[in-house]
């Protein structure tokens, strides 16, 4: 936390775009954001919605850096924000951290994949055509 800084969204506030540079981080202390993809001749479709005590963000950790989806405050936010470049520099310094960040970061990514996959069949796939296994 010695490394964190409390900031605020407005509700509606673009917090990031997908294709952006991702150089940071957030822990969601309070409010909401809906993570979006951009579906082409469609617009932004919502895919997740995130609250207090979740990670907003982890493209900064990947190579080339480059947010996979965009970010919009659905409601007034406040987070933690932490340089990406000064986190991957701790975790260089700390194998521990780094080994307990990446696991966490890692099961973020899965659920992140499994919520966009459940929300593009939602608007995409044909009526009844079952369930997410």
């Amino acid at each position: 936390m010695l490394l964190a800084r409390e900031v605020s969204f407005a509700t509606d506030e673009r917090i990031f775009d997908e294709g952006g540079r991702a150089d940071r981080l957030w822990i969601i202390h309070t409010g909401t954001v809906a993570l979006d993809v951009h579906v082409p001749g469609r617009g932004a479709a919502v895919i997740e919605t995130l609250g207090a005590g979740e990670l907003l963000g982890w493209s900064w950790l990947v190579p080339p850096r480059h947010w996979h989806l965009g970010a919009r405050a659905s409601s007034p936010v406040r987070a933690y924000e932490f340089d990406a470049a000064a986190v991957r520099e701790l975790c260089g310094k700390d194998p521990e951290l780094d080994h307990a960040l990446l696991t966490y970061v890692v099961g973020v990514i899965a659920g992140r994949l499994r919520s966009a996959r459940v929300r593009l069949l939602d608007l995409y796939a044909p009526h009844g055509a079952g369930e997410v296994p």
